[in-house]
């Protein structure tokens, strides 16, 4: 069968050439902006993501290009793994919680020191439906690590369904990335 022959079911086949062709509109320009800024700035990014599940990760790799900058991403949903893999303080994590901006730094700069990456990114907090360690839903921190000498947290208070508050908390790590480029003077 080619290209352009249709299925049993009617539906044209796809080109081969089709299936890596970027799809224009599935590009988040936010994460595009992200990644042209990362590369005139000769960083690399790498993410370590808790509430997200990897969101910010998946969406930065959206944009044609990003493999010269995305190094990649850890999803740490366990305690454990944020201690283990990210380096994460187990004395903050028993004092202040999972979900807390300093552990929200300490995600952004564990993930640098994991991948080698320049910029770590980091998304930690509570979906829902239900409450977590009293705190309440849509409390997020996300976080941005920039070398050593380099790190921002902003609290968030979210509203909205358990997608909306992943989503919005997305589009937050996504700005503060470039927040943390243009603070740190590294937008080229």
């Amino acid at each position: 069968m080619t290209a352009t022959e249709s299925t049993p079911s009617g539906q044209r086949r796809p080109d081969p050439t089709e299936l890596d062709a970027p799809d224009p509109g599935r590009v988040d320009p936010v994460a595009g902006r992200v990644i042209a800024d990362l590369g005139r700035s000769g960083h690399t990014i790498a993410t370590a993501e808790s509430l997200t599940g990897g969101r910010v990760c998946a969406l930065l790799t959206t944009v044609p290009g990003s493999s010269s900058v995305v190094l990649g991403g850890v999803v740490s949903y366990s305690c454990e793994l944020k201690v283990s893999v990210l380096g994460v303080s187990a004395a903050v994590l028993a004092e202040q919680g999972a979900v807390s901006a300093d552990t929200a730094l300490q995600m952004a700069q564990g993930v640098c020191r994991v991948t080698g990456a320049s910029v770590g990114v980091a998304t930690t907090g509570v979906a829902g439906p239900d409450p977590s360690e009293g705190k309440p839903v849509g409390t997020v921190f996300v976080a941005v690590a920039v070398g050593e000498s380099w790190g921002r947290v902003r609290a968030l208070t979210l509203h909205g369904s358990r997608e909306q508050i992943r989503a919005q908390s997305v589009d937050s790590a996504l700005d503060l990335v470039l927040e943390a480029l243009a603070e740190s003077g590294d937008t080229g």
